[in-house]
């Protein structure tokens, strides 16, 4: 499922390439993955324009110039593709939205959706959000604040997007590994400079997914070398039994409340 750095990715691509075109032509596949009757969601976005592209935890906001937003989430398996038709992947769209000679497909949005709101129904959705962890005002002061009082597993909490935004499986194991803190530990027994070090680790981490353009490995457009980068570099997750990049241990997955987490066993604590 893509993360914040995959989302951000998105959003920094996109931003180049489609703000500020008008939408010429609307197509849904597939009536679930909208929230309201295609031929509204039709006639409300033909010829409107993408001013903005937002992010907010693992979603998309596209800003458009009637004053509404799409809501993009993705879910486990979604995808986009900026094309046409001599390009595009071999897959099912779900929604197409076309602008002139380029399209943008919506792919796999089985549990993903892309949903219109006006200002204050956007608001309403992402309420229950936590805050974003690259923000400038999220200090390490408030990161305390909000995990000092946390007694569940580190895994578990941080994947939360209640508690803290964007943070899924993938970067929860890869937060823990730049901090050396094994993913199964609880909150409830760290130490401080344990606190920091999970702290400064998800910011370098995030920082150097999104240089790096997330891992995804679906490219978002002909010729798109930046999106995936980070599966190539990636330290532990999805690395079973490979050699640790720092130690050279074998990298253990352990499966915690039905979720797989991956950590060095040697240079994690």
């Amino acid at each position: 499922m893509p993360e914040l750095p995959e989302m951000e990715t998105y959003r920094r691509l996109l931003s180049e390439r489609i703000v500020g075109k008008p939408m010429t032509e609307i197509e849904v596949n597939r009536e679930k993955s909208i929230n309201i009757p295609p031929s509204q969601f039709i006639q409300e976005l033909q010829g409107n324009t993408i001013t903005k592209i937002d992010r907010r935890a693992k979603h998309l906001i596209f800003q458009l110039s009637s004053g509404k937003s799409l809501l993009l989430h993705l879910m486990l398996g979604g995808w986009m593709y900026l094309g046409n038709d001599e390009d595009n992947p071999d897959r099912t769209k779900q929604v197409i939205l076309s602008f002139g000679n380029e399209e943008l497909y919506f792919i796999g949005l089985r549990l993903g959706f892309l949903h219109l709101y006006n200002a204050k129904e956007l608001t309403s959705e992402l309420s229950d959000l936590g805050p974003e962890p690259l923000d400038s005002t999220f200090t390490i002061g408030k990161f305390q604040e909000i995990f000092t009082e946390r007694r569940g597993m580190i895994k578990t909490t941080l994947v939360n997007q209640e508690v803290i935004a964007g943070i899924g499986n993938c970067y929860s194991d890869e937060i823990c590994f730049e901090a050396r803190i094994k993913t199964i530990r609880k909150f409830g027994e760290l130490e401080p400079s344990e606190f920091n070090a999970l702290f400064n680790g998800m910011k370098t981490v995030f920082h150097r997914a999104i240089e790096a353009g997330g891992y995804m490995d679906n490219p978002l457009y002909k010729n798109d070398h930046k999106t995936g980068g980070y599966n190539k570099i990636c330290a532990v997750y999805d690395r079973e039994g490979e050699p640790c990049i720092r130690c050279q241990t074998p990298i253990i997955l352990e499966t915690v409340s039905s979720r797989k987490t991956f950590y060095c066993p040697n240079c994690q604590n």
